[in-house]
């Protein structure tokens, strides 16, 4: 399953790029996402909580940067999480891209999503959705966190975060 979302923040690409890229910065603003360990430069652990209709899940995705271009603004993570009772699986190839637009940043996040077992018949119906409403809560902390610190105290890390936030609004969307 193919999605496609995007945003814009009031903030240069530069600013975006480095809060989008730390991951523990921008963990909070998913909703329902727990960071719970820095594995590696380019790889996290998160917990998940999710609803998909009236099915609530708990995933453990394994999350890694695969590819990161700050000068084109693109970041492709992947991510592979499992239900934490066994419900099912999910693997996702997120690409997000940034651009300069009048008045701030373009974020734009493509996401190729993989549904196995049970999780498959819960999410078929109700991701794409889910993950636009999401999206939004996410771009709303996003610009929130730009407007309130100061672009010396964000800390370059890596493209996960925006990637992470892809993944856990597409696949796991609460």
């Amino acid at each position: 399953m193919r999605l496609e979302n995007s945003f814009e923040v009031a903030a240069p690409v530069d600013a975006a790029w480095r809060l989008l890229n730390d991951v523990p910065a921008v963990v909070p603003c998913m909703p329902g996402a727990e960071l719970t360990e820095v594995a590696g430069e380019n790889a996290w652990k998160a917990r998940l909580h999710v609803k998909l209709g009236p099915i609530a899940l708990q995933f453990l995705a394994d999350v890694t940067r695969e590819h990161m271009d700050e000068a084109a603004g693109r970041v492709v993570l992947a991510a592979k999480a499992r239900e934490a009772k066994g419900r099912g699986s999910a693997e996702a190839t997120i690409e997000s891209t940034l651009a300069a637009v009048a008045g701030g940043t373009r974020v734009d996040i493509v996401t190729e999503l993989t549904l196995r077992g049970a999780v498959a018949q819960y999410g078929r119906g109700v991701v794409a959705d889910v993950a636009s409403r999401l999206t939004a809560q996410f771009a709303g902390c996003i610009a929130a966190k730009l407007a309130h610190t100061p672009v010396a105290e964000q800390k370059p890390i890596g493209g996960i975060r925006l990637v992470l936030h892809a993944l856990l609004h597409r696949l796991f969307g609460r």
